[in-house]
């Protein structure tokens, strides 16, 4: 009998990354526009300061605190066409809430859906 695989494969995008030096007071692009639907996104944010991040460069979408992360995942219990997904094209940024960071890092890992084996 044959290993079968049933369901969705994952897709693991390349990760997109800041370092502290890049974070100031005005938005910074994060790696490249996804290619693929997100379904996962984690945020992760090592930096010793608070940051806004944003998906269109000029609003605060959601703040992160210093030396914390965030995992959203917006298609828990779906199928590839059905639930929610962050947009192909989609950049993300990110940006110093008060005081520039002094070490660490801002970096957002994707997966997507890549469909059935």
């Amino acid at each position: 009998r044959k290993n079968m695989a049933y369901g969705t494969r994952a897709q693991f995008d390349n990760v997109r990354e800041v370092a502290f030096g890049g974070i100031s007071g005005t938005y910074a692009v994060v790696g490249g526009p996804l290619t693929d639907h997100a379904r996962v996104v984690i945020f992760t944010n090592s930096t010793n300061a608070e940051v806004y991040i944003s998906d269109d460069g000029v609003n605060n979408k959601f703040r992160m605190a210093a030396n914390s992360f965030k995992l959203i995942d917006f298609s828990t219990n779906k199928i590839r066409d059905d639930g929610l997904f962050v947009a192909i094209g989609t950049q993300f940024y990110v940006k110093q809430v008060s005081g520039a960071p002094g070490s660490g890092g801002v970096w957002i890992e994707v997966i997507s859906a890549a469909g059935g084996v």
